[in-house]
């Protein structure tokens, strides 16, 4: 027989099951990200996870502003952490920090858009997956055991309220050519 509670934090609702004596929490975790800033929200495995991240990025795209922050899943256990922006850095380690998912990871993006880094970030070496890169409002869904915590999904953005008709198509395609994306 489960046993299901719920319960507040200073963040959200939080759900508790237990099943034969063992409990799982689950979480919404909100993500702050900073005003005109994107974020790509990941998963890795290994340490140097920042480094090379780091290293892909800002060969990628010259100038780029970013804060990467990687949950540590052993040893320290520590949020490591570096970018081009202070300022974004510090928000991608109170992210990760907050988040405490092992192996996850948090880049803010300050110039750049993910769309000018995410298949060059998919080809780092640690980088396993990437759970959302976006502009929108998320929340991350946090389950968490004994050990630790991990993440089952993202809330992106808001539900849709219809099906677009020609003339938002019209909208699309022309936004696309004014910001550059599509020739014409």
């Amino acid at each position: 027989m489960a046993d299901i509670s719920l319960t507040t934090d200073k963040y959200d609702l939080i759900l508790l099951i237990t099943v034969r004596g063992f409990t799982m929490k689950l979480d919404s975790v909100p993500v702050s990200i900073p005003e005109g800033a994107n974020v790509v929200i990941g998963q890795s495995h290994f340490i140097k996870t920042v480094e090379d991240v780091y290293e892909a990025l800002v060969t990628t795209v010259p100038g780029i502003k970013f804060g990467v922050a990687f949950c540590e899943a052993s040893q320290d256990r520590l949020v490591r952490s570096d970018g081009t922006d202070d300022s974004l850095v510090r928000a991608a380690e109170e992210n990760a920090l907050r988040i405490g998912a092992g192996h996850s990871f948090v880049l803010i993006l300050g110039n750049a858009f993910p769309i000018n880094i995410l298949d060059r970030l998919k080809q780092v070496q640690e980088v396993c997956t990437i759970f959302c890169a976006t502009a929108n409002p998320i929340d991350i869904i946090i389950a968490e055991n004994e050990r630790g915590r991990g993440i089952l999904g993202v809330v992106d953005g808001e539900s849709p309220v219809g099906i677009e008709e020609d003339s938002h198509k019209q909208d699309r395609k022309s936004f696309l050519r004014k910001i550059g994306y599509k020739m014409g």
